[in-house]
């Protein structure tokens, strides 16, 4: 069951939403929440992390002097709210940008459309596994050696380092975008006794604030630096997949932006 607090949360990130829509002239085809809270891993003081996908007047889009391709709404400790516009986010499916795979699998959608259903089909043979690895052992990487890397590290970095190297580890295997959900990650085949470990840490991160430190876990740290030297090797010997022809994209960009001017696509709230 929905608790108060959640349906009083989506409220008003609807009424946000609704706000960008009228103060920025755009319309937008799909919003959902991309962190944390998306992995099903929030502690008691994660924030919301709203990113949305908008589409603007056909007109402009033939000006000289273009509008900014992001919306920068909200950032503070509540809520987090950006988004991004059509094209800036076609041109990335095309490059392979395993964040806007992402953002299609979230587990919670707050708004969708018509038009983001078109634009993910379109969007789906872009997918690269090579760029998707790269992406994920770069996150991981990054966080390990930032984060984690004193006696006493926040419990939430191991998680910024395991999701996306379980998220590389199930994209070797399968060839498609990995689930956002960290336990369906979680349910692929792993090292022995990775999982105990990991119930552990999580088991003091979901009840403790996101700042507070805690000891290094001995099994993670080894798993995460032998992880990320094998995923360098892996990531390297796979092969260019990307697909560079834009037909598809650029299909489906004018045709989102010829409905919009003739009445726009209806949208389904969730």
């Amino acid at each position: 069951m929905e608790r108060m607090e959640d349906r009083d949360i989506r409220r008003e990130i609807d009424e946000k939403l609704h706000a960008i829509e009228e103060k920025e002239h755009v319309r937008i085809l799909y919003a959902v929440e991309s962190g944390s809270r998306a992995w099903g891993l929030a502690s008691p003081d994660s924030d919301y992390d709203v990113r949305f996908l908008y589409v603007r007047p056909m007109e402009e889009y033939l000006r000289l002097d273009s509008p900014r391709d992001v919306i920068e709404w909200q950032l503070d400790e509540v809520l987090d709210i950006n988004g991004w516009d059509l094209r800036k986010a076609l041109v990335q499916f095309q490059k392979g940008n395993a964040t806007l795979f992402e953002w299609a699998g979230s587990p919670i959608v707050y708004r969708t459309s018509e038009a983001w259903q078109e634009i993910y089909r379109a969007a789906q043979p872009y997918f690269s596994v090579k760029r998707a690895v790269h992406h994920y052992y770069g996150t991981a990487r990054n966080t390990y050696l930032q984060y984690l890397q004193g006696e006493m590290v926040r419990y939430k970095k191991y998680f910024y380092a395991l999701r996306p190297l379980l998220a590389a580890r199930y994209i070797e295997v399968y060839r498609e975008p990995a689930p956002l959900l960290f336990d369906a990650l979680l349910k692929q085949e792993l090292p022995a006794g990775l999982r105990e470990a990991i119930r552990d840490v999580m088991a003091v991160k979901l009840v403790t604030d996101e700042k507070d430190e805690h000891p290094q876990n001995a099994w993670l740290q080894e798993f995460i630096s032998r992880e990320l030297e094998r995923q360098e090797k892996a990531a390297d010997r796979l092969p260019d997949d990307r697909l560079r022809d834009l037909s598809g994209l650029n299909a489906v960009f004018l045709k989102i932006l010829g409905e919009e001017r003739q009445g726009g696509w209806s949208l389904k709230l969730q």
